[in-house]
């Protein structure tokens, strides 16, 4: 039997999360607590830590009034079966407000379905004194008209609105399925992990102690993400970095320091890309083997992007124009600290963290900016008749590593799309692609594919030339990188040249022409090219398909 007068050998300290820095795939918890010692302690124990936490990373210290040896750490795993009542408590309350308002559906069937055998009742008791008052003339067609059109009317209307209740009470009952499920779930009595450290210790006297514990749990990351914001009157890009905070550590950070970490403790809108362009002669396949077809996946339009990507909240500038010039205030975005360490960089949130341990994504702001920018175009009209418009940004000297991550593109605060960043380092040069401007038109046409009659040196003569017509529709001049395409002979009796080109230009590698333009605003500029294909009259040409 215990005395209780003799002061236990064990102490629970209880601590609480106050700062946690987030890496690419897990973090680092700092917890503190206090406690009054007796002098007799041998051990110190944290208890209720989730099972998350890598035993191995536990580092204990601590600071008091009273001189403390820190001897050593061991870890307990501990398992309850204790029900959530607070949870219990609010699925009952959801259950409970859901089945009222299905009663009060019922209750609105149940008067519409009166009101409908009213209706149905006046229709069968006047439909034979109807019928005689209008054959006695009593009563003219357009009074008989009226009232048979009320009854239609209101049948229809009764009919209708009992339909939506029903639906109505259908999505409820599919809701309380659900609820039902999860309380009948949580109800039961399962067991409940948990971690408990307990701390070793020779403690020199009775005194006050504060003992801090840092740890390493899984399942917790953060991912960048941005916002490029611009318009067609400005050579400025915003860009806002944003972090997505996810964790199911199974501890609740709230109000705690948070910090993001670029450390690796443990690491449609692009335009198509031009391949080489084959012709040869056809090879008999072999017997076993059978024809494949692959179905590329297909393009939806620019708007069709936008509405499926946009994300949910978003707002458009002139929205924001309208809600700042009646706003006395406008609002502030609290932004993090930045700091660097060689490669590493860190942002600090100034306004603390309380990401609960749900699994859900948590956005903050990092920090945003305006980057000067200039813009050009790019363009393959034998693939796309769009002209693609790319921003030429760098990153500041004295700026963040920006890391690989999705960003959001608006302009002139419509959002039209996302793309993709790389990792760009401090002082680096990068390319943003902002999708396809449709204030180039573009226009390529064959005007020419004729065939030789009369064979030259026993050579089959194809002649096919092409125009491309450019229209900028802008008010001010544009540059524009316009690359086309000539087949490429994989046979050496095929041979393809190049015979005109205006304006001028160079054939490049694998039959590649590229022109970079500068169209004034409003004007149209016109290219032409024309090339021939040779090639022994016996041979088949394949692939060949303009």
């Amino acid at each position: 039997m215990v005395n209780p007068e003799t002061p236990s050998l064990r102490t629970t300290v209880q601590s609480q999360i106050v700062a946690v820095t987030v890496y690419s795939d897990k973090a680092l918890v700092i917890r503190r607590g206090s406690v009054s010692l007796t002098g007799q302690e041998q051990e110190l124990a944290i208890t209720s830590l989730p099972v998350t936490l890598e035993t191995d990373s536990v580092r204990v210290s601590g600071t008091g009034t009273v001189g403390v040896r820190l001897l050593g750490v061991s870890s307990d795993r501990i398992y309850t079966t204790e029900p959530v009542a607070e949870r219990v408590a609010q699925l009952t309350r959801q259950i409970r407000q859901l089945e009222a308002e299905k009663r009060h559906l019922q209750a609105q069937i149940d008067a519409l379905a009166l009101q409908s055998n009213f209706i149905e009742g006046l229709r069968e008791k006047t439909e034979e004194p109807f019928s005689q008052s209008l054959a006695r003339k009593n009563l003219s067609l357009s009074e008989t008209l009226d009232f048979l059109n009320f009854l239609g009317s209101q049948y229809s209307e009764y009919a209708i609105a009992s339909g939506e209740c029903k639906s109505q009470q259908q999505e409820l009952e599919k809701q309380l399925q659900v609820l039902r499920a999860s309380l009948d779930k949580i109800q039961t009595l399962h067991p409940k992990e948990s971690l408990s450290l307990i701390v070793t210790v020779e403690v020199a006297g009775a005194g006050d102690f504060e003992l801090e514990l840092s740890y390493v749990v899984n399942q917790a990351s953060w991912i960048p993400l941005y916002d490029l914001r611009f318009s067609n009157t400005s050579d400025i890009v915003h860009l806002n970095y944003l972090a997505e905070v996810t964790q199911s550590t199974g501890e609740d950070w709230l109000g705690v320091a948070l910090t993001l970490s670029t450390a690796k403790p443990g690491l449609g809108t692009l335009p198509p890309k031009l391949e080489p362009w084959y012709i040869s002669t056809p090879r008999p396949a072999p017997e076993f083997m059978s024809r494949r077809v692959t179905q590329l996946p297909a393009i939806s339009p620019p708007m069709a992007i936008a509405a499926q990507s946009a994300p949910a909240g978003a707002v458009n500038e002139q929205e924001q124009d309208d809600f700042a010039q009646n706003s006395a205030i406008a609002a502030e975005t609290v932004v993090a600290e930045v700091t660097k360490e060689g490669s590493v960089v860190s942002f600090k949130l100034n306004g603390g963290g309380n990401i609960p341990s749900d699994g859900t994504p948590h956005k903050t702001t990092i920090f945003n900016d305006d980057y000067p920018s200039s813009f050009d175009y790019v363009a393959m009209p034998r693939l796309v008749s769009f002209a693609y418009l790319q921003a030429k940004v760098q990153n500041r000297l004295d700026g963040a590593t920006l890391l690989t991550g999705k960003a959001n593109i608006f302009r002139d605060g419509v959002f039209i799309g996302t793309t993709q960043l790389e990792n760009i380092a401090p002082g680096q040069e990068f390319k943003i692609n902002l999708g396809i401007d449709e204030s180039l038109k573009i226009e390529r046409d064959l005007i020419e594919r004729q065939v030789d009659k009369k064979l030259i040196g026993n050579q089959r003569r194809i002649i096919y030339s092409y125009r491309l017509r450019i229209t900028n529709l802008l008010n001010q001049e544009t540059h524009l990188e316009l690359t086309e395409q000539l087949p490429v002979s994989r046979n050496e009796h095929i041979k393809v040249r190049l015979t005109r080109c205006n304006p001028q230009i160079q054939l490049g590698e694998m039959g590649i022409l590229k022109w970079n333009l500068t169209i004034p605003a409003q004007e149209t500029q016109e290219l032409y090219y024309q090339f021939v294909v040779e090639h022994p009259p016996e041979l088949t040409i394949i692939g060949l398909d303009i």
